[in-house]
């Protein structure tokens, strides 16, 4: 790995000379001749401890999705997290990453309570993703994941949602509205439906981690892995009609340009659009391996893989310690964009998040297993490739 441009300075985003996109060494390396800022090496991003108004860092939130609304950044927790952290919002400003006073706890609506998913949704449900709606303040969308520990749908429910293509207790969307009051309703829940050809199989625990939505109403969805373990990205269109409605919702498949990788895991964890000069792409986050895929959504041209550096401040740096040490796992969950900044932030991933204790300023952070916020300017670069040369 290139650590040629690893630099030392108190911003908290640095990009260094050598910092460019790359192909992975683990695929058929798309070859992009006709753009010399493509060249080897990680892009290096410092990020922010998200902390508490008191100072101390976030304990355990299991981030699962990012979002912006009202120029903050807004996340939410898995079902892993903390029980202090699950089922609410969380409001991060992205100058300071510090987490705004108060509590946006989930409430349920008497739809939801009344719906064949009340059950799951009332407990610890595994909602991975967030976004915010376009034009509709304080509506956003998240999505359950993982069912495999709850009990199942009641016979009568199974007899209309036991087959959904994928995996047993369907994938449900949720539509959330905040309160006048800054509570969080759930205020209404529909399963996801898969055509048995898209050969999902059954796999509660590698579903769908990232949603991402156009203006137009087109929603997008991150699955981490299929059948064969590669990862997919689907779509629906989301309308006001389509919380009138309380059957499945048919997901389609996208038919982008995604990598097949000969080796390894490769899922996607979060997903946001982005639009530039005309065109759509969505950027996803692949956890395991501390990449970002740029996806034409036109599915012209071949994903750009993106690799990446991720680095924690450190507290009263030594020779030992500089101010910035370099994270042996990321765990990005979660992407949104402001303006033509791209923000990620990451969830603590329990199995690994321990191998990033290198120096003992952080260690008590690590072992809370506490997020960071990352940015990262958009480059021009990523979008100048001849399509023959992506």
């Amino acid at each position: 790995m290139n650590r040629k441009c690893v630099a030392l300075g108190l911003i908290i985003l640095s990009l260094a000379a050598c910092q460019k996109a790359q192909q992975s060494s683990d695929i058929s390396p798309v070859v992009p001749a006709n753009n010399p800022e493509i060249a080897d090496g990680n892009m290096i991003v410092k990020g922010q401890w998200i902390t508490e108004v008191n100072g101390d860092v976030m304990l355990d939130p299991q981030t699962s999705g990012l979002t912006v609304w009202k120029d903050k950044l807004i996340s939410l927790s898995d079902r892993s997290a903390d029980v202090s952290q699950r089922m609410q919002l969380h409001v991060i400003s992205p100058e300071t990453a510090q987490l705004a006073p108060g509590t946006m706890a989930f409430t349920l609506s008497d739809n939801v309570k009344d719906s064949c998913f009340a059950s799951y949704i009332q407990g610890n449900p595994d909602l991975e993703a967030l976004v915010a709606v376009p034009d509709e303040s304080g509506v956003f969308l998240t999505i359950t994941e993982d069912a495999s520990d709850h009990k199942g749908l009641s016979e009568k429910c199974a007899a209309q949602f036991g087959e959904s293509g994928s995996v047993e207790y369907p994938f449900v969307l949720i539509r959330l509205e905040v309160q006048d009051d800054d509570s969080v309703m759930m205020t209404h829940a529909r399963p996801l439906t898969f055509a048995a050809s898209f050969n999902l199989g059954n796999f509660p625990n590698d579903g769908i981690e990232g949603l991402a939505l156009g203006r137009d109403g087109q929603l997008y969805f991150g699955l981490e892995k299929d059948a064969g373990s590669h990862a997919r990205i689907f779509t629906t269109r989301i309308t006001a009609e389509t919380w009138l409605q309380e059957g499945f919702i048919a997901i389609e498949d996208t038919q982008v340009k995604l990598p097949i990788f000969k080796h390894g895991n490769h899922p996607i964890n979060a997903l946001e659009i982005y639009e530039r000069e005309g065109k759509e792409y969505l950027f996803a986050a692949a956890r395991n391996d501390e990449k970002l895929w740029l996806v034409d959504l036109a599915g012209q041209q071949d994903t750009l893989i993106i690799d990446l550096d991720f680095y924690a401040p450190v507290d009263d740096p030594d020779e030992k310690c500089p101010a910035w040490e370099l994270m042996a796992n990321g765990s990005i969950e979660g992407l949104t964009i402001i303006d033509d900044t791209l923000w990620m932030v990451n969830d603590p991933w329990k199995a690994v998040y321990l191998s990033n204790i290198q120096c003992e300023q952080n260690r008590a952070k690590f072992e809370k297993m506490a997020p960071l916020l990352f940015s990262l300017p958009i480059q021009d670069a990523w979008f100048t490739q001849d399509s023959d040369a992506r």
